[in-house]
């Protein structure tokens, strides 16, 4: 099933994040890099600020998002302010 993680930043994290970047990418190539079917920063407005991630996701369940969120390197060290995840139906590109 396709989820949507959403997560927003807290305030004043820009270092935290960048210091724990590698290891968050180390941790999605080693074992996420076949389930994401797209993933990257959130920006600011003005594209200058990265503020949240977003992905998408196919894991089996809502437990298994709940652990590949819960072990994700930018979680353990602190970056997120909030993490929403819901469930996800891609429609484009258009497949009929």
């Amino acid at each position: 099933m396709l989820f949507a993680i959403y997560a927003t930043d807290k305030p004043g994290a820009l270092e935290t994040r960048m210091a724990a970047r590698q290891a968050h990418l180390d941790y999605v190539k080693a074992g996420f890099n076949d389930k994401i079917l797209t993933a990257g920063p959130r920006l600011s407005d003005d594209g200058e600020k990265m503020i949240g991630s977003l992905i998408v996701i196919d894991l089996p369940d809502r437990g298994a998002v709940d652990d590949f969120c819960k072990n994700d390197p930018y979680a353990i060290a602190g970056v997120f302010e909030r993490v929403e995840v819901t469930g996800f139906k891609a429609v484009f590109p258009m497949n009929d």
